[in-house]
């Protein structure tokens, strides 16, 4: 008798479902929250523990494999072309969407609670004395391990791109030090399987804090903000990203299908970081190779954010609808630009999405208190812009593996999705 066995997506799934059922339940309560956050917080903290180490080595054995300054500035250059032309549509498709369903319009702010957004504006005041010279010369390290301590992943990429060359370029004498990184990757990958046994518990107390926190009834008066937000992302990635995948050979559907054990955790977690690892596994697995997937997954992490540009296209909008003002289409082809500057330039800042949307007001006119409004539901609407982004850098990688002429899908393509 075969014996049953449920598959981690399985798994998922139903700690994401119970984690609702709990949250509804203890809606409110504290005390259920004071029991789950420390759940979900272990789950995270897991993760966050080999994501550097994972990234660190990984791009230093990639780089090392590729070998030569000429072929990873190919890689970079075209990586970088196509995260900013796909930012470049993002936007443009929420601002489309935000236009034709006008989510603001005819809304009583009386009605909306506001929540604190100190913090935001905070963050956003440290970033705009920063010039763009500032930021390029951020991702230059002048400590490499204060940027592993720090996880500036940013500088964690250039360095690691840096020392894969270096080891390239000394021959046979750098062997020892590129086997050791081998040994590192493998080594972490085995604790990231490891560790995802404990990831239906923590998607479960993750989400019943989310429930028990916010409840469904704050999503009611922004109702049409939060259809909205996910109606565009699920055109995006079916339509656009679905388009994009076919010009060059694949199928959207056999992606998310790969990935939708990742795209679970990644929704009920809000966080991009516990599936990277799985992620890259599973590019490589599908015929884009190391070097590709090493390279382009942790950089489109910070360059290719598709959901969450897409969000701050409409909150934008969303903002200016809700208190009657008017922005034309040269301003909001200004709107356009800022987001995609500020976007990059903002990679890894805590609360990115906010203190993007704050920095982007100041050039437009809008007023900055009009975030409080929907802050409230941030991290509901936070869940989507996640998956969106993970789809968007698995995508990336097979892009660019076929760009380059190398991508090579196993014979079985079902296997990767078995594996799944």
């Amino acid at each position: 008798m075969k014996k049953f066995k449920l598959s981690l997506a399985s798994q998922i799934f139903i700690g994401l479902v119970l984690g609702i059922i709990v949250g509804g339940i203890f809606y409110g309560s504290e005390t259920a929250q004071s029991i789950l956050q420390p759940m979900g917080d272990l789950f995270i903290r897991l993760i966050k523990m080999i994501v550097v180490p994972i990234v660190l080595s990984t791009i230093i054995v990639a780089i090392a494999g590729v070998g030569d300054i000429k072929s990873v500035g190919k890689l970079g250059g075209k990586s970088l072309a196509y995260f900013i032309g796909m930012t470049l549509v993002a936007i443009a498709v929420g601002l489309v969407s935000a236009n034709v369903f006008q989510p603001g319009a005819g809304l009583n702010m009386e009605t909306l609670q506001q929540s604190d957004i100190s913090n935001y504006v905070e963050t956003n005041e440290a970033q705009e004395g920063k010039s763009i010279a500032d930021t390029l010369l951020h991702i230059v390290p002048t400590n490499p391990v204060q940027a592993m301590v720090e996880g500036d992943m940013l500088a964690i990429i250039f360095f690691a791109v840096v020392f894969g060359l270096g080891i390239a370029a000394v021959g046979d004498i750098g062997k020892p030090v590129l086997r050791f990184f081998e040994g590192t990757a493998k080594a972490m990958f085995y604790v990231t399987n490891l560790f995802m046994k404990y990831a239906p518990i923590g998607v479960f107390a993750l989400i019943g804090v989310t429930i028990s926190k916010y409840g469904f009834s704050s999503l009611i008066p922004l109702g049409k903000l939060a259809i909205t937000v996910y109606g565009t992302m699920i055109f995006f990635v079916i339509v656009i990203l679905g388009l994009t995948a076919k010009l060059v050979g694949f199928s959207i559907f056999k992606l998310l299908k790969m990935i939708k054990g990742e795209l679970l955790l990644a929704f009920s977690t809000a966080s991009s970081e516990t599936v990277l690892p799985r992620i890259m596994e599973k590019m490589e697995q599908a015929g884009s190779p190391k070097h590709i997937a090493s390279f382009v997954i942790p950089t489109g992490y910070s360059f290719n954010l598709d959901g969450s540009v897409l969000y701050q296209a409409i909150a934008s909008l969303f903002i200016a609808q809700m208190f009657g003002i008017e922005l034309s289409i040269v301003q909001q082809i200004t709107l356009m630009l800022v987001l995609m500057v500020t976007s990059k330039g903002m990679a890894g800042v805590p609360g990115v999405s906010f203190v993007v949307l704050l920095a982007t007001f100041s050039t437009i006119g809008l007023p900055p208190e009009g975030l409080a409004f929907i802050a409230g539901i941030d991290r509901i609407l936070d869940m989507g812009r996640t998956a969106v982004n993970v789809v968007g850098n698995s995508l990336a990688a097979i892009v660019i593996a076929k760009w380059e002429g190398q991508f090579n899908p196993p014979a079985e393509a079902e296997e990767v999705v078995k594996a799944s």
